[in-house]
């Protein structure tokens, strides 16, 4: 069988179309000027307006259909009677009562004075044609029935009261025998046009209410799919609770919110998600908005599960805003003591609390990095300012030896001076350019294989001096079977020099530092231990930053710039290593230096060697914070020679 339409058929199809399209384009306007009719506040709600229109279209078009056809009827039937008069005279009554609807939009007003109407004519009608025995009196059953469709009870209690004290009229009038003198000629005609309209009109009001009952169940359903498409495709959760806090409903959005079903939010299921320290603002928030009526808004933290959707940990809390305000009195009455149920709407702002967060940091270390600018700048006044005094206080005094009688001995000592405070300036200068090369990356290391025994040896000669003024003891434990290290050997010279000459610096007299070397897992570990001052756990967390120096609260006997552990850190990390800090205030602090032994390949493996013995101090270390050095007092400078002549400087006031 071909699927081909012959060509007739398709013109009748076309034809057919075009006679639809224009049949829906004559009734065009009539709908748009109904819709016009429609009172503004009935506009609102969609089934609202659908019985303005119902009641406003047929008794309009109704009424000037009949009106129109009167001409017609007199040519045809010749002069009216009183009845047919009364009867064309009612019809106008519709178009003003549909009139009124539309100008006041008062629908169970429109509805009363149509049922008033109709059951005025048909009262004249009936006690005109024989009383209740007439066929018009058949009519006042219908006006119940009209005023059916107003949905209301108290329309519908005036109508029945109309129908039934025109019936109680018509009984009272033919019981006081004022009724006309019936016509000779009968009204079975009129009589069989009365039953049969009626039947029709009741049949009319019938499918009119069942159109208005249809359009109430569309409606709903329509609009339980654009809230359904609303909850369904919002990012947002919307959550609706009791009035003691409990969850009732909770939209789909939910279960992607918070990484679980909804049956689990609800009862106290979204309570118990919320953090322990948040949930008296939770409960606070609903509690206010349920007893007071007012709209709140708050934000906490929520456990969320992962439901395999996103890679989230678990469990893991997100921040959540809730807004939240009491229902409509309508739609949930108020329960004891004025609490009313409250509907919640509830957004992920995890990401905006995460820059709040990182804006809060960011004003912090701009506060921070200007407090330590200022330090910076009163430290380096104070470091250049003294040792520029005793240079030109010691070259003026040799500018006038003549006058002052000094000595061979006294020129040389004031000599050694002047060039003890030179080396001084000139080390202070190149931490800073030192400082500025790392933090710029502009610091190029030149790894080379070397032994790092004679490297520790050569730090320990250099500082020996140092301690033995200070009274303090200097050890090292670093045994021969020490594998080679591939790293800048200059730099690890300055590491240790810094390191060791930190430890000296900040150990009272007495005590001891002791610095200990060993290969473990393809890395070189230089350790550095001392008992002295410490470092509080406040400082702890900052030491290492440039120019910064711990607080005087504990020990600020010595100057400096506070570059020197920020040059170690930055120096290991340039040959790939790490720092580790291990501090504890009056007990002591160690300090250890991990590098790969070739910091030029540090992904390739090397044999370990079994570690070798390191005498320790004896004190419990309490905080261990990786990448962190301790900022200190320490003279810095980038070659070996400038370090040495640095550490034997003489300290004066």
């Amino acid at each position: 069988m071909s699927d081909t339409i012959p060509c007739h058929k398709k013109g009748e199809r076309v034809c057919n179309i075009g006679r639809a399209i224009g049949i829906v384009g004559l009734f065009a306007p009539i709908r748009d000027y109904i819709e016009t009719l429609v009172h503004p506040s009935a506009q609102q709600d969609s089934l609202t307006a659908a019985r303005h229109r119902a009641f406003i279209a047929p008794r309009l078009l109704g009424s000037i259909v009949a009106l129109a056809a009167f001409p017609i009827y007199l040519l045809v039937r010749g002069a009216p009677g009183a009845i047919e008069l009364v009867v064309f005279a009612w019809l106008v009554a519709p178009i003003l009562i549909a009139y009124f609807l539309s100008r006041t939009g008062r629908y169970e007003s429109a509805h009363v004075l149509s049922a008033l109407a109709l059951t005025g004519l048909v009262t004249i009608v009936a006690a005109a044609t024989g009383g209740i025995a007439s066929f018009a009196a058949i009519w006042l059953v219908v006006v119940p029935l009209e005023a059916a469709l107003s949905a209301s009870r108290r329309v519908v209690a005036f109508a029945s009261t109309f129908a039934l004290a025109a019936a109680g009229l018509l009984v009272l009038i033919a019981e006081l025998h004022w009724l006309p003198a019936p016509s000779p000629n009968g009204h079975a005609a009129l009589a069989a046009l009365g039953i049969v309209s009626a039947a029709l009109y009741a049949a009319g009001l019938a499918l009119g209410a069942e159109a208005l009952a249809r359009t109430s169940v569309w409606l709903r359903y329509a609009e339980e799919d654009r809230y359904r498409l609303l909850a369904c495709n919002m990012t947002d959760g919307i959550t609706r609770h009791g009035r003691d806090g409990t969850v009732l409903f909770a939209s789909p959005a939910t279960e992607a919110l918070f990484g679980c079903g909804v049956a689990e939010l609800y009862g106290h299921g979204l309570f118990d998600r919320v953090h322990v320290t948040d949930r008296p603002a939770y409960l606070t928030a609903l509690g206010d908005a349920a007893a007071l009526g007012d709209s709140r808004s708050v934000e906490f933290r929520v456990r969320r599960d992962s439901n395999g959707v996103d890679a989230r940990p678990t469990p893991g809390f997100i921040w959540i805003e809730m807004r939240c305000r009491p229902l409509d009195q309508a739609t949930a009455p108020a329960g004891p003591q004025g609490r009313r149920e409250v509907v919640a709407v509830l957004r992920d702002v995890t990401e905006r609390k995460a820059q709040q967060h990182a804006l809060e940091e960011a004003r912090t270390e701009a506060v921070r990095a200007d407090a330590a600018k200022s330090r910076f700048l009163a430290t380096m006044s104070h470091e250049l300012r003294t040792p520029l005094n005793a240079i030109i206080g010691f070259s003026d005094m040799l500018t006038k030896e003549t006058m002052l009688r000094l000595d061979a001995k006294r020129r040389s000592e004031y000599a050694g001076l002047i060039n003890e405070s030179g080396h001084h300036l000139l080390a202070v200068i190149n931490g800073i350019l030192d400082m500025s090369k790392i933090e710029t990356d502009n610091f190029e290391i030149m790894p080379e294989p070397f032994a790092p025994a004679p490297v520790v040896a050569r730090c320990c000669e250099i500082l020996a001096p140092r301690a033995q003024e200070s009274g303090i003891a200097l050890e090292q434990t670093v045994v021969d079977t020490l594998p080679e290290i591939v790293a800048d050997k200059r730099a690890l010279n300055q590491i240790l020099l810094n390191l060791v000459s930190n430890a000296i610096r900040f150990t009272d007299r007495g005590g001891k530092v002791a610095i200990s070397v060993r290969a473990e897992a393809g890395r070189m570990l230089f350790i550095v231990d001392d008992n002295g001052v410490g470092i509080s756990d406040d400082d702890l967390t900052r030491v290492g930053e440039p120019y910064f120096q711990a607080r005087a609260s504990y020990d600020r006997r010595h100057g400096g710039t506070g570059l020197g552990l920020s040059i170690v850190k930055g120096l290991v990390r340039l040959h790939g290593g790490e720092v580790d800090i291990q501090s504890r205030v009056g007990e002591g602090t160690r300090v250890s230096v991990s590098l790969p032994l070739d910091c030029e390949h540090p992904g390739i493996p090397v044999n370990p060697i079994a570690p070798s013995p390191v005498e320790l101090t004896p004190y419990a270390p309490r905080l261990s914070r990786d990448g962190i050095g301790r900022s200190a007092s320490t003279e810095a400078r980038s070659d070996e020679g400038g370090l040495g002549a640095i550490v034997r400087v003489k300290k004066r006031a």
